[in-house]
């Protein structure tokens, strides 16, 4: 048996998160085949997962981080001088910890960890059940790291960590419904209070607790007894639980034992999630059910709800959200609103998508928003009488791009795209989630970024694995994938129109402006906080004060090497005068040179420069 940590540290959250993402990938389509509420759209297990992932990310990032302080750096006494000494590339380091000179510790401190691992979830959650998975981590990673004398790493810490996390979640709901994921977890906490022993003991008490609670959740909501499932919410804590089993134990719970279907039947491997999925879709809109409302006072899911799902990060005073709360409580259902310390994730379901993203606004600033219509084949919105099937296209394009204004400019050149905001990048499951929503035989990926190469390369590995036809190109910047998706045709044979994208790509430098964070080290000398920085293929070729003069700097060494187009495309904190002025520049100084000008929206950079 493989050794297994003996007390709560950072060690044994990253093994959990990186076995309850195993689980979830395992139980997915599961998953997904019984959600029927609170909207029988299929996407619980994916949500679930895609919030899982991201915790895990950050969980990572953290021993990465810790790792190269302790391997390949000396430790400092003073940050100011650890600051000064950092070697980057110009956009990323390890920041100092100011901790005193000696020997780095064994691994990040528990607090960092838990930490980082509820800021992940909260940052990625998607959907209802990931909102509220979010807060449950948030709720566990509030007792584990308490500054306090009592020791929260033995079984007795793990189990107020679990009840703190089932109360917070039962409070970010505006209004808790009895028999969903929120039950499942009150019952892994009563369960795990009650127990007595080492944290493998209290993850196993609080894991049967919530199994069992799970096949009574049909008994609870009417919804899932008419469909003949268990909640699909509650079934993936089910799995997460099972994962904190075998992080103590070193061994996996049963997945036999686990409910699906009411009755305890059980669809297991190899089972037909399609046939699954009909059932389902029978139950909640079938002809025989009457409108009405559940035994729990909801909408029977034969009547219309609200035809958009709403989510966005919020940074807002609590006071704000207080207000908010209200007002997206008279607009919609399924609200839920998570967090604390000045950023939130705000998810509702509402018929008016803009008055809900304008509630952001007025409590404070909204981003990452993400709406989702409940189209015509969704159960939500319709009877089972309208339920047409959509055919797949022959090829479609998904791209990453960095800001609002260039997903306009990719949308409109029938990209599917997602958006990546500066510091959050997408997750695997995120890409994998809009080549299912290209819905084509054939996907070309545009990364757009040469730090999403591993994570683009397994999105598409997992597109590949469901029989869509993936080809990634290599691209490093959004001005190499507008080259690309200037030269795409879907009428022409795959390869050869992933050659010419390819080609057209790699004919195109790129280069960003931006400001500088902190005093670095870079390959143009030693910038101070607050230098403008002009980065050629990643490298920091230019150091300024004034952003106009450091673009132009750029853009001249770009040319030196020859170029037909030039491509700028603004941030929502550039000059006004500055695309005008580099086109003069052009204009004056290089003949047969043309220049085309976007705006980007909040991409990161001040500016993006493409040379074809």
């Amino acid at each position: 048996m493989p050794q297994v940590p003996q007390r709560l540290d950072a060690s044994a959250v990253r093994a959990w998160c990186g076995l309850a993402l195993r689980a979830l990938g395992r139980a997915r389509e599961e998953i997904d085949a019984i959600n029927v509420y609170p909207v029988a759209d299929g996407d619980t297990g994916t949500n679930l997962y895609l919030t899982v992932e991201s915790a895990a990310a950050a969980v990572e990032a953290v021993f990465a981080g810790h790792a190269a302080l302790a391997g390949g750096r000396e430790v400092f006494e003073d940050r100011a001088a650890f600051d000064g000494r950092e070697l980057l590339d110009g956009r990323e380091t390890v920041a100092g910890q100011g901790v005193s000179s000696g020997r780095a510790p064994e691994g990040p401190a528990l607090a960092d960890a838990v930490h980082a691992m509820a800021h992940g979830a909260l940052i990625g959650a998607r959907g209802n059940s990931g909102t509220i998975l979010a807060q449950l981590l948030r709720g566990m990673a509030q007792v584990l790291a308490a500054d306090s004398d009592a020791t929260h790493t033995d079984g007795q810490g793990l189990g107020l960590a679990l009840r703190r996390a089932a109360d917070a979640a039962r409070q970010a709901v505006v209004h808790p419904v009895e028999g969903t994921v929120l039950t499942v977890a009150s019952a892994a906490a009563d369960a795990a209070s009650g127990a007595e022993g080492d944290c493998g003991a209290v993850a196993r008490a609080a894991y049967e607790g919530a199994r069992a609670a799970l096949a009574a959740t049909p008994g609870q909501l009417a919804v899932l007894e008419r469909a003949g499932v268990v909640d699909a919410g509650g079934r993936g804590l089910v799995a997460v639980l099972g994962a904190l089993v075998e992080t103590f134990t070193g061994e996996a719970p049963a997945a036999s034992a686990v409910p699906v279907l009411a009755g305890h039947a059980r669809v297991g491997a190899g089972s037909d999630a399609t046939g699954l999925h009909a059932r389902v879709d029978d139950a909640v809109t079938g002809p025989h059910e009457e409108v009405g409302e559940c035994a729990d006072g909801t909408p029977a899911p034969d009547e219309a709800g609200p035809a958009f799902e709403v989510i966005y990060l919020l940074e807002a005073e609590d006071a704000a959200v207080t207000r908010l709360r209200d007002r997206l409580d008279a607009l919609g259902d399924s609200l839920v609103v998570v967090g604390g310390d000045g950023l939130w994730n705000v998810h509702v379901h509402v018929d008016d998508a803009g008055a809900a993203v304008e509630a952001g606004v007025e409590a404070g600033r909204p981003y990452r928003i993400r709406i989702t219509h409940f189209g015509l084949d969704d159960a939500h919105t319709t009877g089972a009488g309208s339920r047409p099937v959509r055919e797949r296209v022959e090829r479609a394009v998904v791209a990453v791009v960095p800001g609002e204004g260039l997903a306009g400019l990719y949308t409109e050149a029938g990209a599917t795209t997602v958006l990546a905001r500066p510091g959050e990048p997408p997750a695997s499951g995120e890409l994998v989630e809009a080549v299912r929503r290209a819905h084509a035989r054939e996907v070309v990926l545009l990364p757009n970024d040469a730090e999403l190469r591993h994570t683009a390369a397994a999105a598409a590995e997992q597109a590949r694995a469901e029989g869509v036809r993936v080809a990634l190109i290599p691209t490093r910047s959004a001005v190499q994938g507008i080259a690309a998706l200037a030269v795409h045709e879907p009428g022409r044979r795959f390869d050869e129109d992933v050659v010419a994208m390819t080609s057209a790509a790699g004919a195109t430098r790129y280069a960003e402006v931006e400001v500088a964070e902190r005093q670095s080290w870079t390959m143009a000398g030693i910038c101070q906080a607050g230098d403008i920085l002009g980065l050629i293929e990643g490298d920091v070729a230019v150091i300024g004060s004034d952003i106009t003069a450091t673009a132009e700097a750029v853009l001249n060494r770009m040319l030196a090497a020859g170029g037909e187009m030039v491509t700028l495309v603004l941030g929502d904190e550039a000059p006004d005068t500055i695309a005008a002025h580099l086109e003069a520049r052009v204009r004056e100084s290089y003949l047969a040179v043309d220049t085309v000008v976007y705006r980007g929206g909040r991409q990161g950079a001040l500016l993006l420069i493409g040379v074809e």
